[in-house]
C-alpha cells in the first residue's frame, strides 16, 4: 500500500482537525487514521515493559546482589544475615535472598523476563490509559 502525504490531501471541512478530515485528490475515500496517540501509548507501554526487565538486574546489583556474590556491607548482606539468623545459620533455598542472589549472578530466566515485561507493560498501559 502506497503512503499518502497529508500535505497532498484536501480538507473536507470538518472541525475536529484530525487526519480523517482530509481526502486525497486521487482517492474518493477519506483518510481513516484519526490520531497517532494510540500508537504512542502502545510504544510507551512496550518501553515500560522493557525498562522493567532491564531495571531488575541493575537494581539488584546496586543493593549488593552481584555476579561475584553478595557485596560486603550492603543491603543484600544485611538481608542475608537476617535470613541466616532466622533459619538457624543458613539461607534457605528458594528464599527471597536466594532468589535475588540467583538473579543477581545469572540474570533473569526467559520466563521471568516475559512475566516481568508483561507486568511492566500492563502497569504503563494503566498509567497512560491504553
Amino acid at each position: 500500500m502506497k503512503a499518502i502525504s497529508l500535505a497532498a490531501c484536501i480538507p473536507l471541512g470538518c472541525t475536529s482537525g484530525g487526519w480523517n478530515c482530509y481526502k486525497h485528490p486521487a482517492s474518493d475515500l477519506p483518510r481513516t487514521q484519526t490520531s497517532s496517540r494510540p500508537t504512542a501509548k502502545a510504544a510507551a507501554a512496550v518501553v515500560g515493559g522493557a525498562l522493567a526487565v532491564g531495571a531488575v538486574p541493575t537494581v539488584l546489583g546496586a543493593v549488593g546482589f552481584t555476579g561475584a556474590g553478595i557485596a560486603a556491607s550492603s543491603l543484600a548482606a544485611k538481608m542475608m544475615s537476617a535470613a541466616a539468623i532466622a533459619n538457624g545459620g543458613g539461607v534457605a533455598a528458594g528464599s527471597l535472598v536466594a532468589t535475588f542472589q540467583s538473579v543477581g549472578s545469572a540474570g533473569l530466566s526467559l520466563s521471568s523476563r516475559v512475566l516481568l515485561g508483561s507486568a511492566g507493560f500492563a502497569l504503563v498501559s494503566l498509567v497512560v490509559g491504553l
